[in-house]
């Protein structure tokens, strides 16, 4: 446990929490951060007290997912229990409402009218509006029609579910982003608000984004462009541009499987050397991606026959020796093993009456101090009297009654970040309003603006940098450094994804800014961290993947090398919220204390918090963490079924028996409904083989859409597997105002990209959605309007190499340019996917 008793960011912030069935890590991240979070709880308590899997009967997934918080009973079905409640609703800031109110009879109206300045955050699976607002959804459901199942598992294959429960974790994260942008905006300005979170909208957003930005072996292609309707096949197709997931390849070795990325120039040539002299890849041209991608079966080919004797320990030691990106497949148990992870508090020991387990503390160090398990999850009504004892209703005084544009709009972001991690974690703050300068150089360019076709703004980087402006400066340079310098006296947030131990190197890392500006809050992101014995391993997210074990349990468990995680960028987007919400909680802390901070954020750590209840479980039943499939553990029927047409899928996830009665009725079967052997779910589950191939054979005969819409309106749980190619059809997300229109110059076409982080609100306008820059395209606007430069400064430093200048960016400039530019193969593929789609349901 967690003993530092020093101040947290969110200490002023009290937090009503209401959810059960979802939600509740949005309020145990807020609850590390400081937050007083005070389960609601009825008499009987929380169902999640008896959600599996239990250990001696107390609930793991309880444990993990209300440490930090208190418990407080209200009866709401009592005169004196809503008087109550609306007292607590009073004194608090937030309330998070993950679909119960409702249920327990409260309206939002009258919690509302109770508190007007109360921020009422509603979490449900599919929104407050939309046709799909009824709709309830499990784990399945929301992996099938959040659009990235059609990508995970391989082809040929049924498509196959992500472990344990990361969409609702992932998503619950972002719902904490939602609920800081507004407590930061209704403090200055004292309206309420009542926030609609949509799971699905999330999970559509962050866990594999169709629309989103990509890594840079996509050379600039989309997601659709690159999987418009199934899983990466195992072999190249002449002619086409491979898969990801051939870039990204495993390889078996003496004791398992290491995993090797080798993305960049000098990491190639690096593999190539130990390869030898001899090998058909030897040329120089090899060393761009962009033209041995043609040859990736090959490459690969020659790297296999190199590692199979060998194991992993010794891969892994040679491939960092060499600068190679690698990492070993690792399994639960070496993680807790870790020394990296031991140094750096990532687990904490938790009693479990006889046991002890091992759970994931926390999501990041912040401060030089891990955010995570200080208390452990409470007893049922453990903090009633003490709360109501103190409570005091909360009036808060505002500096203004009028609703500003976007809530960051007066904060500057210096942007360092890259790829699709640190990119995004810019856009989001841009979005908002902030001032996000992207500092780049053309001898360190970002891979995202790497392009197939040439083009100076790949679509991919376009949608990770919208809103942004560029400053090209060298920060090599004695009299480069002393501007960034400068720059960090005016800014707010310096972000970076470097490879740990570079902002040190340079002299920009907090301890040094902070010198120059002690309010600066700085926050780095890595694969495992910045500090650590392991710290400065290269990671890119397929390394961090497989270095957490999450690649070992998202596999096919009757295929020991069928890895599912083949052309996934998880956690990326994910872990761009979760540094953004942190970097949320040391503004608002810095509202008062007028001090910045540091937030160290590990790719790694975020993985292994959202399945901190396999771990946990792992730790005090070995052998447990495995890979599972398609099957819930706990609930039968409740997986993946074919459905009529060519691999279409879809979800159907029954957990409880009311749902089975509705599910019998629906394939006309008495016999079954009537069966005593399946009235209970672990009768079901005993015999779900037998189960599953009846509502398979049910299946079969209708399309996803049918099966989805019959079900959800008997109140079962299904939805259909969502193909990225029907993904900017989808009539629900039309209707929530997911898409907006980005105009992109150098894309040639309009491009559709994502709105804001929640569906409505009257506190958080939508994003003003404008383009992406050029490299170094405001050089000049920001060093006279930031820095005071004349333009005979500007130019004297541009010859002298400290500030670049890039293309002027302008509409019609972009324009003239792409008249030039061959249209992609990835781009000829989708347009001749299309029409035979168009053809086919014609």
């Amino acid at each position: 446990m967690i003993q530092d008793n020093s101040p947290l960011p969110l200490g002023q912030m009290r937090v009503l929490d209401c959810c059960d069935r979802i939600g509740q890590s949005c309020g145990r991240f807020l609850a590390d951060l400081g937050a007083e979070v005070i389960l609601l709880e009825p008499e009987a308590g929380m169902t999640s007290r008896q959600r599996p899997p239990l250990h001696n009967g107390e609930s793991l997934y309880f444990a993990v997912h209300n440490a930090n918080k208190k418990s407080v009973v209200v009866d709401l079905q009592s005169g004196q229990g809503r008087e109550q409640f609306l007292t607590l609703v009073k004194s608090a800031d937030l309330l998070i409402d993950g679909g119960e109110l409702t249920g327990r009879g409260i309206s939002h109206e009258e919690v509302r009218a109770a508190n007007p300045q109360l921020l009422l955050l509603s979490i449900t699976d599919f929104g407050l509006k939309g046709p799909y607002k009824d709709f309830i959804a499990t784990e399945a459901v929301h992996a099938a029609m959040g659009g990235f199942l059609s990508r995970s598992g391989i082809a040929g294959r049924e498509p196959l579910l992500p472990p344990g429960e990361m969409s609702y974790e992932t998503a619950s994260i972002q719902a904490g982003w939602v609920a800081l942008l507004a407590y930061w905006q209704r403090q200055k300005i004292g309206k309420g608000d009542l926030l609609d979170f949509s799971i699905n909208d999330a999970v559509s957003q962050l866990m594999d984004p169709a629309i989103g930005a990509t890594g840079s072996a996509a050379v600039g292609r989309t997601p659709i462009e690159m999987a418009p309707h199934g899983r990466p096949v195992v072999n190249r197709i002449p002619g086409e541009m491979p898969s990801l997931a051939l870039l990204y390849p495993y390889y078996k070795c003496a004791d398992g499987y290491v995993r090797i990325c080798t993305l960049n120039p000098r990491q190639w040539m690096a593999m190539s050397d130990w390869l030898g002299p001899d090998h058909p890849l030897t040329d120089p041209k090899y060393a761009e991606t962009a033209v041995r991608i043609f040859k990736i079966d090959i490459a690969n080919a020659l790297v296999a026959d190199l590692v199979k004797d060998k194991t992993r320990v010794e891969l892994v030691a040679e491939g960092q020796q060499r600068c190679i990106p690698i990492a070993s497949v690792t399994k639960p148990v070496e993680v807790f093993n870790n020394e990296h992870y031991r140094e750096r508090d990532l687990f904490t020991e938790v009693p479990f009456q006889k046991d002890k387990g091992m759970l994931p503390s926390g999501y990041l160090h912040m401060d030089n101090r891990r955010i995570g398990i200080r208390k452990l999850a409470p007893q049922l009504g453990e903090n009633t009297v003490d709360v109501f004892k103190q409570i005091q209703p909360k009036v808060l005084a505002c500096e203004s009654a009028k609703l500003i544009s976007h809530p960051l709009k007066g904060i500057t972001v210096l942007d360092l970040g890259v790829i699709v991690a640190g990119g995004e974690l810019g856009r989001l703050f841009a979005d908002q309003g902030a001032a996000v300068i992207k500092l780049e150089t053309k001898a360190y360019a970002d891979g995202l603006r790497r392009s197939s076709d040439g083009n100076p703004v790949s679509m991919t980087f376009a949608q990770g940098s919208r809103g942004k402006k560029s400053f090209g400066l060298n920060l090599r340079s004695k009299r480069g450094m002393a501007i960034f310098k400068d720059l960090v006296k005016k800014s707010d947030v310096v972000i970076s994804n470097f490879k740990p131990g570079t902002t040190e190197s340079l002299g920009i890392d907090y301890q040094s800014l902070k010198e120059i500006n002690p309010a600066i809050i700085c926050a780095e992101s890595s694969a495992l961290g910045s500090m650590g014995p392991q710290a400065k391993t290269m990671g890119y997210g397929p390394l961090v993947r497989a270095s957490t074990s999450l690649s070992t349990v998202w596999r096919y468990p009757d295929q020991e090398d069928g890895f599912g995680d083949g052309v996934t960028i998880y956690p990326d987007h994910f872990v761009a919220r979760t540094s953004a919400t942190a970097i949320m909680a040391k503004l608002i802390d810095r509202e008062k204390s007028g001090i910045g901070g540091f937030v160290d954020l590990s790719q790694a750590e975020c993985i292994i918090n959202v399945m901190a209840t396999e771990f946990l479980r792992e730790s005090i039943e070995p052998g447990s963490m495995v890979p599972r499939g398609n099957r819930s553990e706990f609930d039968a029927p409740n997986s993946l079924f074919q459905c009529r047409g060519n691999d279409e899928w879809v979800a159907i996830s029954v957990t409880n028996d009311q749902q089975w009665q509705a599910l019998c009725d629906l394939i006309g079967n008495d016999d079954l409904k009537n069966n005593i052997g399946y009235v209970t779910a672990e009768g079901r589950v005993a015999r779900r083989e037998e189960l599953e191939k009846i509502v398979s054979a049910w299946t079969c005969n209708f399309s996803p859409y049918e099966i989805m819409q019959a079900c959800q309106e008997s109140g079962v749980p299904a939805g259909n597997m969502l193909r990225l190619s029907e993904f900017l059809g989808n009539t629900h997300l039309r209707e929530r105002g997911f898409f907006r229109t980005l105009n992109q110059p150098t894309a040639g076409r309009p491009l559709d990209t994502e709105n804001a982080p929640v569906g409505s609100s009257e506190l958080l306008p939508d994003p003003d959605i404008t383009r992406a820059p050029a490299r170094a395209e405001h050089t000049r606007e920001i060093a006279k309007e930031y820095l005071g430069y004349s333009d005979l400064e500007v130019d004297a430093l541009i010859e002298a190499g400290v500030l670049e200048t890039g293309s002027p960016g302008d509409a019609g400039v972009m324009k003239q340019k792409i008249k030039t530019v061959l249209v992609s193969h990835a781009t000829k593929a989708f347009l001749k996917f299309r029409a035979f789609r168009e053809q086919s349901s014609g």
